[in-house]
This record gives C-alpha cells, sequence and structure tokens, in this order.
C-alpha cells in the first residue's frame, strides 16, 4: 500500500530520543499508511542500532545513513521516501493530536504546496511562552517557518524546486525561502508540535535565542551557512 505521508526523520547521536519519537508517531499514525524514514549521520549508526524493531510491527520504518547535514540527510529521506506527502521531523519533535489529518486536511487544496505547524516547547516555564508566541507571529508575517516546526510539502513539488540545499545550517530557511520567492502557498496550522527545550536548556534561554536571532539576521544578510555553523555547535 502506498504510504499516504512519509515521514522524513534526519538523527545524529539520539539514541535516547528515537524510541520514544517512534512509539508516539505509531499511535499518530493508526488507521492511516505512514512510513517513516530514519536517516543517520553517524557513522556507528548508534541511533538505528538503538532502534527495537520488534516494538513497531504496524509500521513501515526504513532506515539509511548518509553524510552529515540536515539538509543532506533529509535529501536522503526524500529519495527512499514513496509517500506524496513528505512530513520533515526532528527527532526531538511530537506531532500535535490529529496533527496527520491535519496536513492531509490542508493539503485537499491543490493551491497549497507545504507548510509547517506552529511551535510548541516542552517545558512549563514561562519564558518558552514567549519564544511560542514570537515563533507563531514570526512564521505568519514572514511565511519562513523553520524546521523544528515540522515542515510538510507534496514530494513532486519537494523534487521540482530542487529539495534542501547541502548547507550546514539554514536548510530549513533557505527552502522556505525559496517557495516564498516562487509565490507559492504554504499553511501554517494552528496546532503545536512540541519540541524538546534541551539546547535551550544548556546554552541559557536568553543567550540562546538571541544567538539564534543573530545568525538568521546575518543569514539574511548574505553571511555564509559555512561561516555561521561556526556560532551554531
Amino acid at each position: 500500500m502506498t504510504p499516504e505521508i512519509s515521514i522524513i526523520m534526519p538523527v545524529f547521536n539520539e539514541p535516547e530520543t528515537i524510541q520514544s519519537t517512534l512509539e508516539h508517531l505509531t499511535l499518530q499514525s493508526t488507521g492511516k499508511a505512514v512510513e517513516i524514514v530514519v536517516v543517520d549521520a553517524d557513522p556507528q549508526n548508534r541511533t538505528l542500532k538503538t532502534i527495537d524493531f520488534k516494538n513497531f510491527p504496524g509500521l513501515v520504518l526504513k532506515t539509511d545513513t548518509s553524510a552529515k547535514g540536515r539538509g543532506i540527510q533529509m535529501n536522503k529521506g526524500a529519495d527512499l521516501a514513496s509517500g506524496p506527502i513528505l512530513l520533515f521531523l526532528h527527532a526531538d519533535t511530537c506531532l500535535p493530536a490529529g496533527g496527520m489529518d491535519a496536513i492531509l486536511s490542508a493539503l485537499q487544496d491543490p493551491d497549497l504546496m507545504g507548510g509547517a505547524f506552529d511551535l510548541g516547547i516542552r517545558s512549563s516555564r514561562w519564558g518558552y511562552r514567549i519564544i511560542e508566541k514570537v515563533a507563531t507571529v514570526r512564521s505568519r508575517i514572514t511565511r519562513l517557518p523553520y524546521g523544528d516546526q515540522a515542515i510538510f510539502l507534496r514530494r513532486d513539488y519537494f523534487l521540482m524546486i530542487g529539495g534542501f540545499k547541502p548547507i550546514p545550517i539554514m536548510e530549513d530557511v533557505d527552502l522556505m525561502r525559496r517557495i516564498k520567492h516562487r509565490g507559492d502557498a504554504i499553511k501554517i496550522i494552528e496546532k503545536q508540535v512540541q519540541t524538546n527545550p534541551r539546547r535551550w536548556e544548556k546554552e541559557g534561554l536568553v543567550l540562546g535565542t538571541l544567538r539564534n536571532w543573530v545568525l538568521m539576521v546575518l543569514y539574511l544578510m548574505g553571511v555564509s551557512p559555512h561561516k555561521l555553523v561556526r556560532y551554531y555547535p
């Protein structure tokens, strides 16, 4: 059976998150034709070795390896995918309840090429509510959702525009800028994905957020991603 949605997950050193993410997707995909493509950039495949395949008997689960870089990994996953809709999902991000139905419903509109969700962060700290609100406003004004908002696109369209560029950072922004410049329509679904706050917790909420904003401004001003990645470990 051809899947309705192919979920592409680029991973690198995610043995502690991959199993729970796959369990969540198993619950989300009940009653739907869904495949998941996990592409590991770790030469030792530590994340893939962690996957307990017998826990997901009803799930079509494909795995492969590639060079490191989210754009490279997601392009590899798209090559392996067979569904007409591609959903690019970070390993530490969970879809909202009814997320797959929301994607299928949105793309009933033939004028839409894809979209993303609102950002949610799995933490009770009030500072994250501010980040979520800013991300929501930014996405609707700029039409440039980030990768942690679970970007989805029609597969034929994704291939037609050349997929992700093999750059070390900002591959998601670059893709959405190209879509925007073409004048093609996307939808920001008013449901929140839930992403792990681990990077903010490690680097500091304020400093991590400011660093992200500065990198974005520099990128939009034309600074090379190959230079910017030095400041995004």
